[in-house]
């Protein structure tokens, strides 16, 4: 089966030729201007939000300390999984999945 890269117009489409791009009057600038010359304030809130998450950014995911020594007993044999805490864990984070879907409703 053979390609066509061709492009032809449909349905009252224009093609790229056609196309034109509006052209910027002087109402259009003065307009400009003025959003530019608005000032925005952030609160002292919005500021310490900003500090916190840069805080925050600087912190480990995951304690690379602990898993080297859950992969340390795995290998040794030592890890020992209690299933009735990972039932236990699962059963709550259901319960979590549930009440926050229902305060979205």
């Amino acid at each position: 089966m053979k390609i066509d890269n061709s492009v032809s117009s449909v349905g009252g489409v224009p093609t790229g030729e056609s196309r034109q791009r509006p052209e910027k009057n002087s109402a259009n600038l003065a307009g400009a201007a003025e959003a530019s010359s608005e000032k925005v304030e952030l609160s002292s809130l919005s500021a310490r939000m900003q500090e916190v998450e840069a805080a925050l950014a600087n912190v480990p995911v995951a304690d690379s300390g602990r898993i080297a020594e859950i992969k340390q007993a795995m290998a040794e044999g030592r890890f020992q999984v209690d299933a009735s805490k990972v039932a236990d864990g699962l059963i709550e984070s259901v319960k979590q999945m549930i009440a926050s879907q229902a305060r979205r409703a």
